[in-house]
């Protein structure tokens, strides 16, 4: 049997070049929601017998072979456009010698050089699909396979050429599972109004239960909304730690009571509502984006259509059994989950490059 027969049959060899943003090392320290889902994507890859190669900055903490795209690019720099097109227009020649079958882009500029290496190429949205970033996506999903964290994702988008959906997951062996909790919700994420920081403070004041504060907030936007918005809010009941990551996190995640998630825009995924669901912590968010699809109301979590309904759900947290929470992520959002679902994505997109008849070798 040749190898591309092998391939479409699902279970020959296969070869995955994965590229990751130019910002962090991976796995992350602390805040980067994408190099999570890479790095935990990446190792379970490699538990699947995939031959995996990351390209990333910096060096790297995963079971997957490494080429490094140049050191980590200024954190105060996140989200402009240079680091990724200084990292993208060496990409043709790092991958020049791989012999990969498909590339995995998880960065904007990457894919815009895809024609110069012209290996097949799949694309993951992991942001919003709107705007201008819909006109991006839109004619990038022509000649790349896009693909989606949510059906909610999806539907801002109709008119893309979506070519799959694959929800995040989270290894869940590395988030401590417990049973008793605390008498603090928990915020965390990024200072910006979209993830609703200010709801948070009301909801958990409304409820009279102590909320602790944990986000990132480095980047000029994320530091003036914090001075003005949030700052001044603070108290007794509400503490504000800032951005953290290992251990700690872990900790907050698994002795909250619940995770609070206000989100004031169409969160795509949410990757931190299924951490702390792997904790055995429960999420209270409101109904935007792919919540519902994460958040199973009333079994793993409440979901509220407005925010006067936050505080009776805060109340309403310890009706929720941290197990059924565990058991979500565990059958949903685990990385072997997520790495089953690219894996078929790879095999379909490499099938579809195969030679045509007359060119293959026999079997």
């Amino acid at each position: 049997m040749t190898r591309w027969a092998e391939r479409e049959r699902g279970d020959g060899p296969l070869h995955v070049a994965v590229i990751a943003p130019p910002w962090l090392e991976l796995p992350p320290d602390a805040y980067g929601g994408v190099e999570s889902v890479c790095s935990d994507l990446v190792d379970a890859l490699v538990d699947r017998g995939v031959q995996v190669t990351l390209l990333g900055p910096g060096r790297h903490g995963t079971t997957a072979a490494f080429r490094p795209t140049g050191p980590t690019a200024d954190p105060r720099l996140m989200g402009r456009a240079l680091p990724e097109v200084v990292q993208a227009v060496r990409l043709p020649e790092l991958l020049a010698d791989l012999a990969v079958d498909v590339v995995h882009d998880n960065t904007l500029a990457g894919p815009l050089v895809g024609a110069e290496h012209g290996l097949p190429t799949v694309v993951t949205a992991h942001g919003p699909v709107e705007g201008d970033m819909g006109v991006y996506y839109r004619s990038l999903s022509a000649r790349a396979s896009l693909v989606a964290l949510s059906r909610a994702q999806r539907e801002r988008l109709p008119t893309a050429r979506w070519a799959a959906t694959v929800p995040n997951g989270v290894r869940p062996d590395r988030f401590p599972f417990r049973a008793a909790k605390g008498d603090y919700a928990l915020f965390l994420g990024r200072m910006s109004p979209d993830k609703g920081p200010t709801w948070a403070i009301d909801a958990a004041r409304a409820a009279g239960i102590p909320l602790v504060m944990a986000a990132k907030c480095r980047e000029d936007p994320e530091v003036e909304y914090f001075e003005h918005a949030v700052a001044p809010r603070l108290g007794g009941d509400v503490q504000w730690i800032g951005e953290v990551g290992g251990r700690r996190k872990l900790d907050l995640l698994a002795g909250a009571r619940c995770l609070l998630f206000p989100v004031d825009w169409e969160e795509p995924f949410g990757l931190v509502m299924i951490e702390a669901m792997a904790c055995g912590t429960p999420v209270v968010a409101l109904r935007r984006g792919a919540v519902p699809e994460v958040v199973d109301h009333g079994l793993t979590g409440w979901v509220c259509d407005r925010p006067a309904e936050l505080p009776a759900a805060l109340s309403r947290t310890h009706e929720i059994d941290p197990r059924d929470c565990r058991a979500a992520v565990e059958e949903r959002f685990s990385d072997a989950a997520l790495a089953a679902g690219y894996e078929r994505v790879y095999r379909r997109v490499a099938a579809a490059r195969r030679p045509p008849a007359a060119s293959r070798p026999a079997s």
